[in-house]
């Protein structure tokens, strides 16, 4: 999925008159404050970067997951919609909501949700059982970003188990073969080895300036190159082709080349 259709599907909901009677467009409020939606791009932006290239998973944030079909005409089909989820094994093609018996009846590997005042109970509560019993989704994370509340489960025989801490604080999540852990209030990836999983915005830059500076470095390279061959072109001029110049000629040549320099 697109980063601008993340954004689109995070922040807005589509006009009613362009939405496909066949189609089950996502039905999720906009987010409470601007920290859960950096929260979320951060989450989504960096998984996306890390894996950049895979193309077998599906991770999205603010859509509606659509588990239950409905019979009775009229009447909706069951849906919740989680903050962030990330699908394994499946087609990276846009949606704009998650229909399990759409998708081989696939549910989420992995659910992290960011905790609010107004939302923080059902979370650790309705959406844990709903997760845990329904679901079976494998891990299931939450986060606070204001009291920097975390806390992580793992699906064990059935039942929400607490993934423990690392030395770092971390959490080890199976499902991605990341940590996730808290930095700088913010909940971020960690690689087995330690290292954070950059923004990518970040990273993005890091890049250019170490293209440039090898550009830099490359045309330094070349000038060397240059300023070495003028002086063998001189040195040849004045004492022709030796195999082992005398040390006085050496000198010579080298008390040249700083004179020039120095002009």
């Amino acid at each position: 999925m697109s980063l601008a259709k993340d954004f689109q599907l995070l922040t807005n909901s589509p006009p009613p008159a362009i939405i496909p009677s066949n189609e089950l467009w996502s039905d999720e409020p906009q987010l409470e404050t601007p920290l859960h939606l950096e929260q979320i791009i951060i989450l989504l932006t960096c998984l996306q970067w890390w894996w950049r290239e895979r193309h077998d998973f599906f991770a999205s944030g603010n859509i509606s997951i659509y588990y239950e079909k409905q019979q009775i005409k009229g009447k909706p089909h069951k849906f919740r919609g989680p903050d962030f989820f990330v699908v394994l094994n499946t087609e990276p093609r846009e949606r704009n909501s998650w229909v399990v018996w759409q998708e081989d009846n696939r549910f989420p590997n992995l659910i992290v949700e960011i905790l609010s005042k107004a939302t923080a109970k059902v979370d650790r509560t309705e959406k844990k059982i709903l997760y845990q019993d329904k679901f079976q989704t494998p891990e299931y994370f939450w986060f606070h970003p204001e009291t920097l509340e975390f806390e992580g489960f793992r699906l064990v025989a059935g039942k929400y188990q607490p993934i423990a801490l690392n030395p770092q604080g971390w959490r080890w999540s199976e499902e991605l073969g990341l940590f996730l852990g808290v930095y700088e209030r913010k909940l971020r990836y960690f690689t087995p080895e330690g290292e954070i999983v950059p923004i990518p915005t970040k990273q993005l830059t890091i890049e250019r300036q170490e293209r440039e500076l090898a550009q830099q470095q490359a045309k330094l390279a070349q000038q060397q190159l240059a300023d070495v061959e003028a002086l063998l072109a001189r040195y040849r001029e004045r004492f022709g082709e030796i195999s082992e110049p005398p040390t006085d000629a050496i000198a010579s040549a080298t008390d040249e080349r700083n004179t020039l320099g120095e002009q």
